[in-house]
């Protein structure tokens, strides 16, 4: 019954957030087509993060984080962590520095008010079943990365819900790669268990995020480059289990 209250104010609070923030949301719409970009990130930083963190609180999700001091000072960075569950997104959203843009699936696009302001800090939507479109929004997200913004992109594409890690697939290292960028492995531990373990009801519970040592791209040869979403996927593996993490090698390109 608990469970099922919370959801209830949960939902309520996210329609509701939706609504009453529609003065700034429309204010930093301005600013961006005005070319304010400081003006459009400061109410982003100010109201992504206060909507998230609320939410977590409404639902009882505490986070435990780790090796932040692993993210490259000055340097636009792939986040590639592991993808349990919904909340995966405002934990991702709340524990950096401000929120950084995500690839986020074509469907986040068609949800009235959420899709503004994911656009409002240049979130990109990508579509699965589109080769093109795909292609296209990863080359967008590249741009992001030449430009000196970081982004977040959970390689598994879909949630495990506490499962084992699915397939890593090559898109977020492949812009890496073109971009120049590191790339950070992101172990996400227990956010499944928020709402997923619960059939869709919200339940108190901790995540652990813990941010890997980041991996250089630039000089990788091409099996090197090919291997590397396999091998963030072991490292992300076995950090998780608490086993030592494998050393990726870095060789020269060819």
């Amino acid at each position: 019954m608990i469970a099922v209250l919370r959801t209830i104010v949960w939902a309520m609070y996210f329609v509701l957030v939706l609504i009453v923030l529609l003065p700034p949301l429309r204010r930093a719409e301005r600013m961006k087509r005005e070319g304010d970009t400081a003006g459009c990130r400061k109410i982003v930083n100010k109201y992504v993060v206060m909507w998230m963190g609320t939410l977590m609180r409404i639902a009882g999700c505490k986070v435990e984080v780790s090796g932040l001091e692993h993210i490259p000072a000055g340097r636009a960075v792939v986040f590639t962590p592991n993808h349990q569950g919904d909340y995966d997104i405002p934990i991702m959203l709340t524990v950096l520095d401000r929120p950084h843009p995500f690839v986020a699936k074509m469907e986040a696009d068609k949800i009235p008010l959420v899709r503004s302001w994911m656009r409002l800090f240049d979130c990109v939507f990508l579509d699965r079943e589109d080769a093109r479109q795909a292609i296209g929004a990863l080359r967008q997200a590249q741009n992001l990365l030449e430009g000196g913004e970081s982004v977040i992109v959970f390689p598994e594409g879909t949630r495990s819900r506490g499962g084992d890690l699915g397939e890593f697939k090559g898109g977020a290292f492949r812009m890496a790669f073109k971009a120049g960028a590191p790339v950070v492995p992101v172990v996400i531990d227990g956010s499944y268990r928020i709402m997923e373990a619960n059939h869709n009801l919200m339940k108190p519970g901790t995540v652990r995020v813990t941010f890997l040592p980041p991996i250089e791209t630039a000089g990788l040869d091409r099996a090197s480059q090919k291997a590397l979403p396999e091998e963030v996927r072991q490292r992300i593996a076995q950090a998780k289990d608490g086993a030592p993490a494998p050393q990726i090698k870095e060789t020269a390109a060819a």
